[in-house]
């Protein structure tokens, strides 16, 4: 996993995939928050911190995860409001927040360990408050992304609705994202599959997240944000990431 925190300081400020990222969560984050003010965010698996930068726009914002490299990157891009904790145990009281984010974190957790880390969401958060997830999906887009990943599973939109609701959650939304770059992936991928996963040390997994050239990555950019346009108001049948908001109901005890 250190490569891959390593390889995602580098290029998340840049690269393409992390600007459709925030163009995707970003809308889903506000409707969360709506127009509340003070609002407590905490971002589980936070890895560097980064969505930090964005989410404390809507309040207060705090991460935490379990891997020392990724918090010592994090602050050393100067964000300080980080805690080293496991996502099934972490160590707020209940009903803290509005908030609760996790961010390609489920997948690589086993099933007794993703199921923990979303009661531990579920605990954290306020009755009423929403917990904001995106996980890896299809299973034909696994790739070489995936060994530095250390992916377990990627998610149909069934499975991970069935998985936030068994926590307690109701899902209030949950869409494919990244679908107008569907086909290369696939083809891609495919072929990474066909000849053989790369080894997570190995240098050339590790490009699979190096910012493209210039051109490229700035037509890829505008790409993903036309998606991003559409996703405001659509629902989308495919993708590889997996964006869904839930809620703890407003009744739920604390």
């Amino acid at each position: 996993m250190e490569h891959l925190l390593r390889a995602t300081a580098r290029a998340e400020a840049r690269h393409f995939w992390f600007r459709g990222f925030r163009a995707f969560t970003l809308p889903v984050a506000r409707r969360a928050v709506g127009r509340r003010r003070g609002v407590q965010i905490l971002d589980c698996g936070c890895g560097t911190g980064a969505n930090l930068d964005w989410l404390q726009r809507f309040g207060r914002a705090t991460g935490f995860d379990l891997s020392a490299t990724g918090l010592q990157l994090g602050r050393a891009a100067g964000r300080a409001r980080l805690v080293r904790a496991s996502v099934a145990a972490a160590p707020f009281a209940d009903a803290s927040f509005d908030l609760v984010t996790s961010f390609d974190v489920l997948y690589s957790l086993p099933e007794a360990v993703e199921r923990a880390a979303l009661v531990e969401m579920y605990r954290l958060l306020r009755p009423g408050g929403h917990a904001l997830i995106n996980v890896a999906a299809m299973e034909s887009l696994r790739g070489d992304h995936s060994v530095l990943s250390r992916e377990i599973r990627r998610y149909s939109r069934d499975l991970l609705r069935s998985r936030v609701t068994s926590a307690g959650f109701e899902v209030e939304r949950a869409t494919y994202a990244f679908a107008s770059l569907y086909l290369p992936m696939w083809i891609a991928r495919g072929w990474q599959r066909r000849r053989g996963l790369r080894r997570e040390e190995d240098s050339a997994a590790q490009r699979e997240i190096a910012v493209p050239i210039a051109p490229v990555n700035a037509m890829l950019t505008a790409v993903v944000y036309l998606e991003a346009a559409w996703l405001r108001y659509l629902d989308l049948p495919f993708g590889s990431s997996l964006i869904c908001l839930a809620r703890k109901p407003p009744a739920a005890r604390t």
